[in-house]
């Protein structure tokens, strides 16, 4: 009876290990199949955004065309977006494809103190907050080794548990933020700060100490700031509070924005998103003045774009991002490519 249960004991492991193994093997050869899918997915979103450049009607970039997710206005009727599909089946597998513009955002790299103080306080954060974390964003981002006023250079990263430089360049990805001294996950993801695991560099309380007072913050810097865009703000997809940051315009005006938007596009530039920067005078809240302030940072066309793209084959699924630029000649390039 001993050599019997010892036997089944080993034939079971045996077996165990040899589904494993086959699952692995499994893996592998799907691996190629996901990754050319991926490139595949990539490709169709450049595709579809190179194509929506040749739609004359429709002189802007909006949330009612299709490669956001809309239908398409009147003059995508008769463009080959009305054949766009999602999810798109290809050999064995299919992707999904979903496409966001990065110029709803400012570009944290090339945000100034003012915009980045106006972001901080829009947010919530308190009068004493705004100097220390502006000054840090801008010393963690410019070349030199010279911290501004109650900002953080490396002497200030290095005296950390554990230490790490400071960038002294520009932000790749908007998460670096959380390693810029004076920027907590709440301040940094806002309302869903709540959802995101603690980063390796954040500080931990123990056990048994109380829980810190964290404010809280309508939004975050994850909300409002991207590393990659164009410069300029499309006033068709950003936020209302995006919007806010631009000096000049209340929360008033901003919501007015938002909503003049909607709704079909006549091809008058009446109704709908916005055709260009005049159409802004069609809502009676924005001011002569707002308007030629936002004519500093906005436009009606977005230059970047994100795609994310989830390829599967069978029960085995992978997510691919690239971020694509987008020039005045249709031209659509690959900027980055990862998967995650």
């Amino acid at each position: 009876m001993i050599s019997i249960t010892v036997l089944a004991i080993l034939a079971g492991g045996f077996a165990y290990s040899m589904r494993v193994e086959t699952k692995l093997a499994r893996n592998v050869s799907s691996e190629a199949e996901l990754e050319w899918l991926g490139r595949s997915g990539v490709e169709y979103a450049r595709w579809i955004l190179a194509e929506q450049m040749r739609i004359t009607g429709e002189p802007y970039d909006g949330l009612d065309q299709v490669w956001a997710g809309g239908q398409g206005g009147i003059a995508t009727t008769n463009s080959a977006l009305m054949d766009v599909q999602n999810p798109v089946t290809l050999g064995n597998g299919s992707f999904t494809w979903k496409i966001v513009d990065l110029d709803r955002k400012f570009n944290i790299n090339t945000a100034s103190e003012a915009l980045l103080s106006q972001a901080l306080t829009l947010m919530g954060a308190g009068p004493g907050e705004n100097t220390p974390i502006v000054n840090s964003i801008l010393d963690w981002i410019d070349p030199d080794d010279n911290a501004r006023a109650q900002g953080a250079e490396n002497n200030y990263y290095q005296s950390l548990d554990p230490a790490y430089y400071c960038k002294n360049g520009p932000i790749d990805d908007l998460s670096e933020l959380l390693l810029v001294k004076g920027i907590t996950p709440e301040m940094y993801w806002g309302a869903a700060s709540t959802n995101h695991y603690p980063s390796a560099f954040q500080k931990r309380t123990g056990a048994f100490a109380p829980p810190p007072g964290v404010p809280e913050f309508s939004s975050g810097l994850v909300d409002l700031f991207t590393p990659l865009s164009s410069g300029r703000l499309n006033i068709n997809t950003a936020s209302a509070d995006v919007l806010q940051i631009i000096p000049g315009v209340t929360p008033m005006m901003a919501e007015a924005i938002v909503g003049g938007r909607g709704g079909q596009n006549d091809g008058s530039g009446l109704t709908g998103p916005y055709r260009g920067m005049g159409d802004l005078r069609r809502i009676p809240e924005v001011t002569l003045e707002a308007s030629r302030a936002m004519a500093q940072f906005c436009d009606v066309r977005s230059r970047v774009f994100e795609a994310r793209i989830e390829a599967q084959v069978g029960t085995y699924k992978r997510r691919f991002v690239a971020v694509l630029g987008r020039n005045s000649v249709r031209d659509v390039q690959v900027l980055t490519f990862r998967w995650e």
